[in-house]
């Protein structure tokens, strides 16, 4: 139970949000269910287990939401040559005008808000309770926030092979926070790729793969942001597939969640990110896999790349369930810190029940290799050309995660980028100019 303190920061944080209307007795339902679990745990604190390394204060202080907007933010290709379609989030709210038409054989989307209106599935069996069963073992009062009081968001429901990709972009203007909350079900057999790019304060997606379906997710944070906290609940099934990989650059702070649950034999799940931080930014990537089901394969791959005074942090958890047989949990996290001043944590866990399972996990800290630094030195590389190659091949394992080559091909030139703008900021401090 929440001590005082926690539950009345947790009732601060309900009463600057509005409370959601005209929604059917089901959803209704959810929301109430949300906020019980929310009051019961309190607002995060920083003696919480899952909160030691990072101060949640920031994610924690009631402000309100901020106002729609009618502004149009400029926006580029992230994603190399994929040209997926585009659905455009503006301060929380759903902007058509900046929008593709997402109509496709296959896909059936709906405004979340329009969802809870209406007595239907698959919305009604997703929203809430992939969320609430993330609370099994660790409490995630900040996703239950948003369960309570998120309005906006999308409603996808994946019947058949999606052929072009989906990218949600939100983008955030002015004071205030906002929140999202979306919904997916793909169906046996059926597949969909979701990108994503852009910030919210508090974001959950709950995503549920039936049966042989395959969902792939690549998802790009970069630039100056304020604090935000995202996450991402899956459940899946027999022989079915689910894979996320995240590019996290700079931003003041960022808590990524990822809570994933084999409840079907035989399926796949992979969780991946590479992470880069300079300045004062501070990332945070917790995941906590349970395996329920026999046969299942899980793999965590987090690289991160730190430097001035940023810290990286990886808490990861590998919970294997009696029935579990036959489980194979993999798990490593890397670290190269650039400079001096930056740091890295790592909390790598396993609890397992079964006694017939394959699990492992790892993580290290440390420079660039040295001895291969020298190597290109010696042959005439420069410095910084020589320090992106290196962070290049150390990243590599992360990238080799995205099945989709060209989306891989997109995320290795971001780092490279991250890598000349780095490159080129030292040049003008050694030369006493602007960088």
């Amino acid at each position: 139970m929440a001590t005082d303190a926690k539950r009345k920061a947790a009732e601060a944080l309900l009463h600057v949000l509005p409370l959601p209307g005209h929604e059917a007795g089901w959803a209704r339902d959810a929301r109430a269910a949300a906020r019980t679990r929310l009051l019961e745990a309190g607002a995060p604190a920083r003696r919480d287990e899952y909160w030691k390394y990072t101060d949640p204060g920031r994610l924690t202080a009631p402000i309100a939401v901020v106002g729609e907007t009618s502004d149009a933010p400029q926006m580029q290709s992230q994603f190399g040559d994929v040209h997926p379609r585009r659905l455009r989030f503006v301060n929380g709210h759903f902007r058509p005008d900046l929008s593709d038409d997402a109509a496709q054989p296959g896909l059936h989307v709906m405004m979340l808000s329009e969802a809870l209106q209406q007595d239907i599935a698959p919305a009604r069996e997703i929203f809430g309770h992939l969320e609430a069963a993330g609370h099994e073992k660790v409490a995630r009062p900040l996703a239950a926030l948003n369960t309570a009081c998120a309005t906006e968001g999308l409603a996808l429901h994946v019947t058949g092979q999606v052929t072009e990709p989906l990218h949600l972009r939100h983008d955030q203007i002015g004071e205030g926070s906002s929140l999202l909350h979306h919904v997916i079900r793909v169906e046996p057999g059926a597949s969909l790729m979701l990108l994503e790019s852009g910030t919210v304060t508090n974001k959950v997606l709950e995503v549920d793969v039936a049966e042989g379906g395959s969902f792939q997710h690549v998802r790009i944070q970069e630039g100056p942001r304020a604090p935000s906290a995202s996450h991402i609940f899956a459940r899946i099934g027999a022989e079915a597939q689910f894979k996320t990989f995240t590019l996290t650059a700079d931003g003041e702070m960022t808590r990524n969640e990822v809570v994933m649950d084999f409840v079907g034999e035989s399926a796949v799940g992979h969780i991946a990110g590479a992470v880069l931080a300079k300045g004062e930014s501070h990332i945070d990537n917790t995941v906590f896999v349970t395996h329920g089901a026999p046969g299942c394969e899980s793999r965590q791959v987090f690289k991160n790349v730190l430097t001035d005074k940023a810290r990286g942090i990886f808490q990861g958890k590998i919970f294997v369930r009696q029935v579990a047989q036959k489980t194979d949990g993999y798990q490593i996290s890397q670290s190269v810190l650039l400079t001096e001043g930056a740091e890295f944590s790592a909390k790598p866990e396993l609890e397992i029940y079964a006694d017939d399972v394959k699990c492992s996990h790892g993580s290290t800290t440390g420079k660039l290799d040295e001895a291969a630094m020298f190597y290109l030195r010696s042959r005439g590389v420069p410095e910084a050309e020589a320090e992106a190659m290196l962070v290049a091949a150390f990243a590599e394992e992360a990238f080799e995660e995205i099945e989709n080559e060209a989306l891989a091909g997109a995320m290795r030139a971001h780092v490279a980028a991250w890598m000349a703008e780095r490159a080129q900021a030292s040049t003008g401090k050694n030369t006493g100019t602007a960088g």
